[in-house]
Parts: C-alpha cells; sequence; structure tokens
C-alpha cells in the first residue's frame, strides 16, 4: 500500500485497510524504537510543526518521531507564526512547503488545516482541531489492538462532551473500523446529527453499532473500554465550567462505572486528566466548586485498569507511522 504525498486530516478521508496499514507500520516502528534498531530512513528532510494550540504530548511525539526517523522539525507557537494574521494560510503554506517535506498543524477549526492541505505542496498532517483528533484515534486503535489482539467488534464507550473533537473522531473510528461505540452522556452534548448519519452509512458496510443514551449503567454494561475527556477547555470562562460540571457530573467514570462494565474492560483517556489536586487547574477546580476528581476518580486513573500511560505511548509510534507512510511511501 502506497500513502505517499497524501494528507492526513480525518479518519473519514481513510479506509479501514488504510488505517490498519498504519497501524502495521506503527508496530514495526515501535519495535524497532524498543531493540534499538536505527530507523532513520527520511534522513535529510525537514517538518514543520504548527502549534496554535499548546501541546505536551503531540509536539514531543511529533519532535521525537521525525529525530528518529533522521529528520530535522522546526516548531512554531502562535507568537512564532503569522499565520492568518499578517500572512493568509494559503500564502504561508505554500511558502513552507517550498522549506518543508511535510507540515503538522494543531489549533482551531477543521477547515483552517483543509485549506493548508489545499494549497500545500507536501503532506499535512492535523495535529488536533475542535472537529477532529485522528492522530490520537491511531494512538488508541494501536492501543486496543495491542491489549485485546483484536479492534473489530470491541464494545467501545465514550463518557462526556461528546460534540467535539474526541467524540466526533471516536464514532468516525468506531464506523470505519467495526467497532461497537455507545456515547454516553446528557443528550445535550450529543455529536452532531450530519456526522451520526454519515457514520452510520459506513457501518452498514463495517458491521459497526453506534448507539447514544444518557443512561450510565445501560450504556456501559459490557464495555471493553471506557474512555472519556475533560470536560472543559481551558481559557473558557468561568459560567461554562459551572454549567458543564453540573451536566456531565453524572457521566464521571468511576469504579462503579468500570464494574458495571466488567472484569476485562479498560480505562483510557487521551490526557491531560483532572483526577486530582496535584495541578494549578485541578486545585483551581476544587477551591471554586468542591470537587477532588471530574471526569474520572484517581482510583481509576491509577488502578489496574488503565492503560492511558500504554495510550500516550503510542501517539508516538503512530505519529511516526504517519510520518513515515506518507513520506516515504
Amino acid at each position: 500500500m502506497n500513502l505517499k504525498g497524501r494528507d492526513f486530516l480525518k479518519l473519514l478521508d481513510y479506509t479501514p485497510e488504510e488505517i490498519t496499514y498504519l497501524l502495521d507500520v506503527a508496530v514495526d516502528l515501535k519495535e524497532k524504537k524498543r531493540n534499538g534498531i536505527l530507523h532513520d530512513e527520511l534522513k535529510g528532510k525537514n517538518v514543520a510543526l504548527i502549534f496554535e494550540k499548546t501541546s505536551t504530548r503531540t509536539r514531543c511525539a511529533f519532535e521525537v518521531a521525525a529525530k528518529d526517523l533522521g529528520m530535522g522539525s522546526t516548531f512554531l507557537n502562535p507568537t512564532d507564526s503569522q499565520i492568518g494574521k499578517k500572512e493568509s494560510i494559503a500564502d504561508t503554506v505554500r511558502v513552507l512547503s517550498r522549506f518543508y517535506d511535510g507540515i503538522e498543524y494543531r489549533g482551531f477549526e477543521q477547515d483552517i488545516v483543509e485549506t493548508m492541505a489545499k494549497y500545500s505542496s507536501v503532506p499535512v498532517w492535523n495535529g488536533l482541531t475542535n472537529e477532529f483528533h485522528p492522530t490520537q484515534m491511531l494512538a488508541d486503535l494501536l492501543t486496543i489492538r495491542e491489549h485485546f489482539g483484536r479492534i473489530k467488534g470491541i464494545n467501545f464507550v465514550y463518557m462526556g462532551d461528546a460534540r467535539y473533537n474526541m467524540g466526533n473522531s471516536y464514532i468516525v473510528t468506531a464506523a470505519k473500523m467495526g467497532m461497537n461505540i455507545t456515547i454516553v452522556t446528557n443528550k445535550k452534548y450529543f455529536p452532531e446529527q450530519g456526522l451520526i448519519d454519515t457514520c452510520n452509512e459506513i457501518a452498514k458496510q463495517t458491521g459497526a453499532t453506534l448507539k447514544f443514551t444518557e443512561d450510565v449503567m445501560e450504556g456501559t454494561k459490557g464495555a471493553d473500554v471506557i474512555a472519556t475527556d475533560i470536560w472543559v477547555s481551558m481559557g473558557e470562562p468561568e459560567e461554562v465550567w459551572e454549567e458543564r460540571i453540573k451536566d456531565l457530573s453524572p457521566y464521571q467514570v468511576n469504579m462503579d462505572v468500570m464494574n458495571n462494565a466488567g472484569e476485562g474492560a479498560v480505562f483510557m483517556h487521551c490526557l491531560p486528566s483532572f483526577h486530582d489536586l496535584n495541578t494549578t487547574i485541578g486545585k483551581e477546580i476544587k477551591e471554586k466548586f468542591g470537587l477532588d476528581e471530574m471526569e474520572v476518580t484517581n482510583e481509576v486513573f491509577e488502578s489496574e485498569r488503565s492503560i492511558v500511560f500504554d495510550e500516550a505511548e503510542n501517539r508516538m509510534h503512530t505519529i511516526k507511522a504517519v510520518m513515515y507512510a506518507t513520506l516515504k511511501g
């Protein structure tokens, strides 16, 4: 399979076979990394990493992956780049694609990364937008496959705010890969109906099922995987925090939820997570709302059922696979 020159913007653009191929490439590169086998096959190439939203895991994953593959990388944060300010997205990308062999973007609207891909002469990779988070999905799929030995037929539950990148991406991923997904949340936080309809059409071909419920015990019963995400993004006003906490508190992942799912169920989270008071934000939440934990309890997060750090590691291996496959072929 040859993906050379392809953009990686959302999993809707990729077939199940192509997604599986990227996972297979990630497995091979991960094995080489762990065995100390040099795999700098993209030596001489350079990539631009544009981060309009801050990041720990995504930035580190791209930088280490690029280094392992022999590439140079340039990190651009909002103060380093004039993209969309003094220079249009189209103009910026047409310049950068003369300098670099690939461009990563992490930021706001999906339209931005789609526009970048339209005007770029080199592959563009989506590190996260408001609507989709495809690199996280590859990491999650690899983690699930490693843990269960399969992807198709997995019963996957997502709890929390499903209107944005994580909820959207999970229903697309499940539909593409033949998983059974249940979104468990307040109905105000379901994904948009248009995307649900698209995913249901895909599911007819793959055998996936998509369900949506407000009932925690019904929705999580028999789950193989339970995942969640933070309820509020940084920078949102305090009244949003108050509303989300009120609406989503019934959908916290706690040990009652995990036990209802079953003995073999595991917990996943894209991170960061507000599961304790060991962060500045965690302390502020405690002061304002009296909560020690938010979307997941510390008991679940630190339990043997939590595979969040395997998941976090796999960000690097799957990102490496995307760059390798789209640059090397």
